[in-house]
């Protein structure tokens, strides 16, 4: 298809696209929240990469991150700590956030097929107690990013098991379940054991 030539059947408005889709879940509706628990702390901590969305004059950007299950660390309830670490010094995200401080996370734990989305705004820092703190190999980061976090939710398994991403690999021990996480996001306002018992078959039933 010619990107140029227009398209009959292209959706213009939001009430096209709503219209396509059926009613949005009472979870999936209200599982946003504004701040980290201890049950998404621990998932965090349990993430060895993710993946920054920014945006500046030069359009978007999505870099990866990498290190050790835990490089990102929870400083607070709202606020999370990056380190950047060595690479090819084209600082795409960096300069983005000097221009615009948006920023977009998502959380990948492997042997997990949910994810943890996350947005705020972040700023760039060199305080030297922080890059202490986040050494890796003998090596402080040059900087760090300092996120505050203004909504976080849990993406459901479906698209990573479409993909077979983890295929074979078994969940860690100690990674909170689906049904623990949206019921500590969610301030016990679903049951843990009853999101997870009903999430095997609700996922199977809608993978398509």
């Amino acid at each position: 298809m010619d990107a140029h030539i227009p398209d009959p059947h292209r959706i213009s408005t939001l009430a096209e696209l709503e219209a396509l889709y059926g009613p949005v879940s009472e979870i999936a509706q209200n599982k946003v929240t504004d701040r980290v628990d201890a049950k998404t702390a621990a998932f965090i901590a349990a993430s060895p990469f993710m993946l920054l969305g920014t945006n500046g004059a030069r359009g978007l950007h999505i870099t990866p991150r990498g290190d050790a299950p835990g490089f990102v660390t929870v400083a607070d309830p709202h606020t999370l700590i990056l380190p950047d670490r060595r690479g090819n010094n084209r600082i795409d995200a960096l300069r983005d956030l000097m221009e615009d401080n948006r920023v977009s996370l998502l959380f990948l734990v492997p042997g997990v097929p949910e994810t943890l989305r996350v947005h705020g705004t972040a700023y760039i820092t060199t305080d030297p107690a922080l890059r202490a703190s986040h050494m890796a190999q003998g090596k402080e980061p040059v900087t760090l990013l300092v996120i505050a976090v203004e909504s976080l939710f849990m993406q459901c398994a479906k698209a990573l098991m479409r993909s077979k991403l983890w295929d074979g690999r078994k969940r860690p021990e100690g990674v909170p379940t689906m049904g623990q996480l949206l019921a500590s996001q969610m301030a016990g306002r679903v049951a843990a054991d009853e999101v997870d018992a009903s999430y095997p078959e609700r996922i199977r039933t809608t993978m398509y």
